[in-house]
């Protein structure tokens, strides 16, 4: 077999590939002998139909299916002769398939760039240091208490904390638009259920009270047809009720299932915040690392890898659409729109890939099952997650690659510039916040 491989541009190579006709004569020969013994034709006892016979009616047949198969193990074995690696499926354009001639053809693709990860002793990364404290274990009994309290009416006007049902109709320049009105609506002022500049114009209104509320939308909302625009809502107070909260006492601590009273929920929830908070410290010592590995390691990306990346992005982003009960099909986004993240999630992903192989690295087993047991831990039905992880190759490999991701953070970590920053246990969540908004 010949094998010639030119460079078009960056990293696309042009790979000919010329197989001797004997090779796929002989299977071809082979495979029509292996069938005279298995057709029946009229005429003809089984096994005794002359070759000739079965070369006519099946020969065509059985050729299409040897030269798709030799081409396919061919254009293998000559990647594994040539030492590439394809990032995605070649362009094959046949040159010869011809009866009797080699079999020729060109395969076209793009490589996987040579990659040697340095400068990681040059990362340099802040490390939150934070100590869950007895005021951040309050906050969350009273969000605890306020989840629990029972609603009263009253006639006094309406503060933040209070809950208020309305109804409501909305008109852009005079006119309706979808979505615009709803009734028995009911929110807790200052919860941020409706916008922020919605909630708002609510406090200070008392029952039966029918303010004006003037709302503008965003400019990226989702529907184009009212996005940037101000909307003007009539809106009708039916009720407005404020919060009893209930003592905090054992009794409350039962309520909530606990039966080692006020002392163990302080326990719960120190616990809690204490395992949100390692989460959180990780996350962001993760991606100040992995930013950094990008930005001191560039390496040529292959486009095929990019566009099956923005892709992903893509149908990601019209799943939380749909889970907001919006439209996707309703919106066009450009590729451009998905490149930056595209670029540094293959980025990443050849990176990390590269440390692993260089380093040598393998799947921490026991990690692995922690990772999986703190998915289910998170679910409703932890026995359902963990059996459909074990019956479904796909979900564990994703598991499997988190895991190993981590590893080479913490890989990383061991030879990187980290500097502690002490911070608050809520500066330290509102950070994690604002990432996730950003992936």
């Amino acid at each position: 077999m010949e094998v010639s491989v030119e460079t078009t541009q960056g990293l696309e190579r042009k790979m000919t590939v010329q197989v001797p006709a004997q090779r796929v004569e002989d299977e071809v020969e082979n495979r029509l002998k292996r069938l005279r013994g298995q057709v029946r034709l009229d005429g003809f006892r089984p096994g005794k139909v002359p070759l000739k016979v079965v070369q006519k009616r099946y020969g065509p047949q059985v050729r299409n299916e040897v030269v798709s198969e030799v081409l396919e193990r061919s254009y293998g074995e000559a990647l594994e002769q040539e030492g590439l690696k394809p990032a995605g499926q070649p362009h094959i354009e046949p040159v010869s398939m011809a009866e009797g001639s080699d079999l020729q053809y060109e395969a076209t693709f793009e490589v996987i760039p040579s990659i040697e990860v340095g400068n990681v002793e040059a990362i340099e990364a802040e490390r939150p240091s934070v100590e869950v404290t007895a005021t951040d274990v309050d906050n969350v009994i009273d969000r605890l208490r306020r989840q629990h309290a029972d609603y009263v009416p009253v006639d006094t006007p309406a503060k933040e904390g209070d809950r208020a049902t309305f109804d409501f109709e909305g008109a852009i320049d005079g006119e309706g638009f979808e979505g615009n009105s709803a009734e028995d609506v009911v929110t807790e002022l200052g919860s941020g259920q409706m916008p922020v500049d919605f909630e708002n114009q609510l406090i200070g209104v008392s029952i039966n009270d029918t303010p004006v509320v003037e709302f503008t939308f965003p400019d990226e909302f989702p529907d184009e047809a009212i996005a940037g625009k101000t909307a003007v809502f009539n809106v009708t107070v039916k009720n407005v009720e404020t919060a009893q909260l209930p003592e905090l006492d054992d009794a409350f601590a039962e309520r909530l299932g606990l039966e080692g009273g006020v002392e163990e929920l302080r326990n719960r929830v120190q616990q809690s915040l204490e395992s949100e908070r390692d989460q959180a410290v990780h996350s962001q010592c993760k991606r100040q690392v992995m930013d950094e590995l990008v930005r001191l390691n560039p390496i040529d990306l292959p486009q095929v890898l990019i566009d099956g990346e923005v892709e992903q992005l893509r149908e990601q982003t019209k799943q939380r659409m749909r889970q907001y009960g919006q439209d996707p099909e309703q919106m066009e986004w450009p590729d451009e729109h998905f490149q930056e993240e595209a670029r540094r999630r293959v980025s990443l992903g050849l990176l990390v890939n590269e440390v692993v192989r260089s380093e040598e690295l393998e799947l921490d087993q026991q990690r692995l099952q922690q990772a999986l047991q703190q998915v289910a831990a998170n679910s409703q039905d932890p026995q359902q997650v963990l059996q459909s992880y074990q019956q479904d190759r796909q979900k564990m490999q994703g598991l499997e690659v988190q895991v190993m991701e981590d590893q080479v953070v913490d890989w990383i970590l061991e030879r990187a510039q980290i500097t502690d920053k002490p911070m608050g246990f809520d500066e330290l969540m509102g950070r994690a916040e604002t990432a996730n908004q950003e992936d």
